[in-house]
């Protein structure tokens, strides 16, 4: 052997005994398996007959009987897990070597065109034989996880046999009562909650035997909070048992429902300030009747009609309800003003995919609207997809490289909307990335959007390659490629 050998062959020794050393400690973890299996056996016979205490568990003393058995098991399962975890780290712990490669070895190699497997070796088997140990280790794990999952659902079940509690009810009141004396209400509003707290009353004190009622010695809303603390007292002294009295716990709780209905429906002020706000600004002004309900929806439909965008914004940013938010969005989304371009950008930086969309059919390519598409189009499909076909629509250059990125994503609706977005664009760049998808993607939908995208596209080459689809084993490719059958655009 020559000195040049010399260290090789040390290196290769100590990486076979740091081999060795390594599967002692992969044999010592898998021998700790069987202990922890062992352990799991004896718990599935624990909680089988928790099962069966739960099935026939009909009072609150039951459930607690049901918890009690489960707890051991609990223990035991968390004590198991705790054993489970430290062999876990043990493993993780486990470095494997790296065979020390100088660099005159390596451009060495490289000139023989040869590649010495020699040191990889005993590390190609420990990677081999540490992936198998993980596979039991998660193996295990999932055993573990069935039975932690058991555990938890057995203990869902009781929560949800559990009540309802005159503490629940209760809490119902309180909440009723603080929306009433958090929120500022119009003489309207005061009289439909003064007819709402009567009700709530009335039907309260036929359950309980009570007698509470609404003082007239102080201002209403005054009164209204009073008589609701008194409720609450009444409910709390009545000492009503989960199980004893279970039926009129639960009519006080359809009582207290009704209750919170007619706080939510009662007139707050800040409902007129807004309608007073559009009053103002002419925002009726095109209802013969403002008395038609509900009047905005009926305005909107008008302004979008005569084209008045900056209306349908006002409303937009005046009135609190997902309802109308909803058809002020549809509006602008079909009339694409310019005006809506600011406010648009706001919703679209908090990932607002609708925003994207009137972005896309306002067409504006200004600078702000590009970047702020471009920020999604290398995110998740949800948004990924409206962005790219509004800088299609946008027709935005600056975005034709980052989109053409996408023509290779996982999933096949990113890839086609992607090929869509180019053909809108309309840049001659996308050409080949789009001959690509042609020649190489599985999907149908992927290849027939690329053939669209070149129609669109409409120069001789674009028109040549979309045509050669005419072939594709897909009718729906072949459909769109007959469309490319005609001369190219001047």
């Amino acid at each position: 052997m020559s000195d040049e050998d010399a260290p090789d062959s040390e290196q290769t020794q100590d990486l076979e005994e740091r081999a060795d050393e390594i599967r002692e400690e992969f044999a010592s973890i898998e021998a700790e398996f069987g202990p922890i299996r062992d352990d799991l056996d004896p718990i599935r016979d624990e909680i089988e007959p928790v099962h069966d205490t739960l099935a026939a568990a009909e009072t609150e003393d039951d459930l607690d009987d049901v918890e009690a058995e489960l707890e051991p098991v609990r223990s035991d399962l968390e004590d198991v897990r705790e054993a489970f975890d430290a062999v876990r780290e043990e493993f993780d712990e486990i470095e494997l070597p790296e065979p020390e490669t100088d660099e005159d070895d390596e451009e060495e190699e490289a000139s023989d065109g040869e590649d010495d497997d020699a040191p990889d070796g005993p590390i190609a088997e420990l990677e081999a034989e540490q992936e198998a140990l993980e596979e039991k280790l998660d193996d295990l794990e999932g055993e573990i996880e069935d039975l932690e999952d058991e555990v938890d659902d057995i203990q869902s079940d009781v929560d949800d046999q559990r009540g309802p509690y005159a503490t629940d009810v209760i809490d119902e009141v309180e909440s009723a009562k603080g929306d009433l004396e958090s929120t500022r209400w119009t003489e309207e509003g005061e009289e439909e909650l003064r007819e709402a707290v009567e009700e709530t009353l009335e039907d309260s004190n036929a359950v309980l035997g009570t007698s509470v009622s609404i003082s007239a010695d102080e201002p209403l809303l005054d009164a209204l909070v009073d008589a609701l603390e008194r409720l609450e007292a009444e409910i709390e002294a009545a000492e009503l048992d989960p199980d004893e009295d279970a039926e009129d716990i639960a009519s006080l709780l359809e009582i207290t429902d009704v209750l919170q209905s007619g706080v939510d429906d009662a007139t707050a002020w800040d409902d007129l300030q807004v309608r007073e706000q559009l009053r103002r600004e002419g925002f009726y002004d095109v209802l013969d009747h403002v008395k038609d309900f509900p009047p905005e929806w009926h305005a909107l439909k008008v302004h979008e009609k005569r084209g008045n965008a900056d209306m349908i914004l006002l409303a937009l940013e005046s009135l609190g309800s997902d309802f109308m938010e909803e058809h002020c969005l549809e509006s602008l989304e079909r009339m694409g003003p310019e005006e809506a371009t600011e406010p648009m950008l706001q919703r679209a930086n908090r990932r607002d995919t609708t925003a994207m969309s009137i972005l896309g059919k306002i067409g504006n390519d200004d600078e702000d609207v590009v970047e702020t598409l471009l920020e999604y189009v290398d995110s998740n499909p949800q948004l990924q997809r409206p962005a790219m076909r509004a800088l299609g629509e946008v027709g935005s250059e600056e975005a034709v490289q980052p989109i053409a990125n996408q023509l290779v994503a996982e999933e096949a609706a990113v890839r086609s909307s992607a090929a869509r977005a180019l053909g809108l664009i309309g840049d001659t760049r996308a050409i080949e990335p789009l001959a690509e998808r042609i020649d190489e993607d599985d999907e149908d939908t992927v290849r027939a959007s690329a053939v669209w995208a070149l129609t669109q596209i409409g120069t001789e080459r674009a028109l040549e390659v979309a045509a050669d689809a005419a072939g594709d084993r897909a009718y729906l490719v072949q459909a769109e490629a007959e469309k490319a059958d005609f001369e190219p655009a001047a």
